[in-house]
Order: C-alpha cells, then sequence, then structure tokens
C-alpha cells in the first residue's frame, strides 16, 4: 500500500498510528512511505523540504509503527514542483546544458543520500532511489550510474529499485543492472470509453502484458509495481494517471480496473507485488462520495482485501 500524506506531521499522529493499523487489517504487508521535496519549476536546480514534506520525526514514526506492526517499509522519496505544476511534472525536469544538469544532480544527490541515511538508520526494507525523473534517467543515465546509484548504496546496504514511469522510460532505463527490483509505475491507458466494461478491462491489458513481459525479459530482474491506482470517477481508464478526475463518481469502475490488474498479474512468477495509490493517514478518507484516488472507505477496500488474502499460485 502506497501511504501518503502531504502534512509535515501527519505520519507521527495518532491518526495515522490507527490509519496503519487498518493497512494490516486489509492484508498488506508492506507499505511505501513517500515523503516529497520540492523544486519551483522543470528547469529548477535546487531540490529542498517544504511545508508540505513529511518531518523526520514524523517520518521515523510512521516507520517504527509499521514496523511494529508487522509491515516491511518501502521508502520511496518524491520530488514534486511547488510552481507550474499543472503543467509540467517531475517526469519533464529538464536543462538546456550539461553544467545545469550537474547542478541538478549534485542537488538530487544530497536530498536521495538524505533519506538513503535515515532508511539504513532505522532499517528501512527497500529503498527506492527515484520515482518517474524521465528526461534524467533517459538524457544521463550515466550520472545516475556513476553518482546517484553509487552513494545510496555507500550509506544504504538493503535493497534498492527504481520506480519508471510506464510511457517511453521504463524500457529505456539503462541501469536496472545496478538495482535488486525493476520498478514500474504502470498508469496504462486502458480504454476510451467513459465507462468500460470488465471484459473490456482485461482485454485491454494484453498489449501492456506483452511489452512488460518482453521487457522483463531482456533485464532478468523481479518486477515491482512501484505505484498503480484509480480514481473512482467515469472515465478513470482513460489517462489513469489524472490527479484530478473529471467524471462522475463511479465506484464500480475503480473495483474492475484494480480486478483487471490482480487477474493479469498475480499469477505471474517475475511480478513481486504493487503498491495500490493511496491510502491515507486518516481513516476516514475516501468514502462513496470520493472521485479520487483513495481506496479507503470504499467497494475497492475490500476487493484489494480480498486478493491480499489469497495465496500466490507460482
Amino acid at each position: 500500500m502506497s501511504y501518503v500524506t502531504w502534512s509535515k506531521q501527519a505520519y507521527g499522529a495518532d491518526f495515522s498510528d490507527s490509519s496503519l493499523q487498518r493497512v494490516k487489517e486489509v492484508g498488506a504487508d508492506w507499505v511505501a512511505l513517500v515523503p516529497a521535496w520540492h523544486q519551483a519549476h522543470y528547469d529548477s536546480t535546487q531540490i529542498g523540504p517544504t511545508d508540505a514534506s513529511p518531518s523526520d520525526e514524523s517520518l521515523i514514526h510512521a516507520i517504527t509503527t509499521a514496523h511494529q506492526l508487522g509491515l516491511k517499509v518501502m521508502l520511496k522519496p518524491h520530488v514534486d514542483l511547488t510552481e507550474g505544476a499543472s503543467i509540467n511534472w517531475r517526469g519533464e525536469i529538464d536543462f538546456p546544458n550539461t553544467s545545469k544538469w550537474n547542478e541538478w544532480f549534485a542537488s538530487y544527490r544530497q536530498f536521495i543520500v538524505h533519506y538513503a541515511t535515515l532508511a539504513e538508520a532505522q532499517r528501512v526494507d527497500l529503498f527506492c532511489v527515484g520515482t518517474e525523473l524521465s528526461m534524467s534517467t533517459l538524457v544521463h543515465s550515466d550520472l545516475w550510474r556513476s553518482q546517484i546509484i553509487p552513494a545510496v548504496r555507500g550509506v544504504y546496504h538493503g535493497s534498492l529499485v527504481y520506480a519508471a514511469n510506464w510511457n517511453d522510460e521504463y524500457q529505456n532505463v539503462k541501469f536496472w543492472d545496478l538495482l535488486d527490483y525493476a520498478g514500474l509505475d504502470p498508469y496504462f491507458p486502458l480504454s476510451d470509453k467513459d465507462r468500460p466494461t470488465s471484459d473490456e478491462l482485461k482485454n485491454a491489458w494484453k498489449v501492456p502484458l506483452e511489452e512488460i513481459e518482453r521487457w522483463q525479459q531482456q533485464i532478468n530482474k523481479p518486477v515491482i509495481f512501484t505505484e498503480i491506482g484509480y480514481s473512482s470517477a467515469t472515465g478513470a481508464a482513460k489517462r489513469p494517471w489524472e490527479n484530478s478526475p473529471k467524471g462522475d463518481v463511479d465506484l464500480e469502475l475503480q473495483s474492475d480496473l484494480y480486478q483487471a490488474v490482480f487477474e493479469t498479474f498475480w499469477n505471474r512468477p517475475w511480478f513481486h507485488g504493487m503498491y495500490c495509490w493511496y491510502w491515507g493517514t486518516n481513516e476516514r478518507m475516501g468514502g462513496s462520495t470520493h472521485r479520487g484516488f483513495i481506496i479507503q472507505n470504499k467497494p475497492v477496500q475490500s476487493l484489494v482485501s480480498a486478493w491480499y488474502h489469497k495465496e500466490r499460485m507460482l
């Protein structure tokens, strides 16, 4: 489960402890904690914490609480934009020359090593070295190989993954050999319809499945869906990555979308699990009138729980 907040202190609150207990009851055995630092624009070179970044103290509390509940933890730091986020996103971070790229990578290294050091101290079970930073990985895989991954390995001694975007990134990352897992955020568009049927959604996975399996055979790494989710609104299958759903509430479509994923991937031997996007720190979040990604207090919560309590047939 992706366990997410955009609050400085929420991970450390009593209500968060209760919400993590619910995650355990649903049947998840891993949680991804997602602290975000920010840069102003897609072409800004400095990354730093803001008021929306969980404090280290609250993050450590959430890690400790998860471990006490018997949950394993992936720490998955994000870089987000504070200005122009409706136009650009982290995958479009880009610079016109090598000098600017070097400045950005120096800042990114400071950011990611900070969290890798924290992960080592807190015995985090899996560390994600980056998420959907498409331009940087496609243009400067050399700097990921020579600077970022070795720097993380220098302070963190657990398993590593990178979370690649679904479209033009995951098949073109050049450093999977340096990692323990290949991460994919598979927000593939599945239908042009506002309300496709469950059978149409299952059939829509055939082509992406073939692509993913070819890629997995080439890199020979176990694959984790480091983030996957769907809004509970009509049209959710068209552009699954969109944060602001435009359609009406459709709780059944959200469940059908998750069902199609589970049926397609659950028993693939190379598939090592997925992190649903997302579960919030307040157990009252979500609900029958909510159109966003949250799975709490919606029919999809029961569906995910049923699958998470099944044994895989490998």
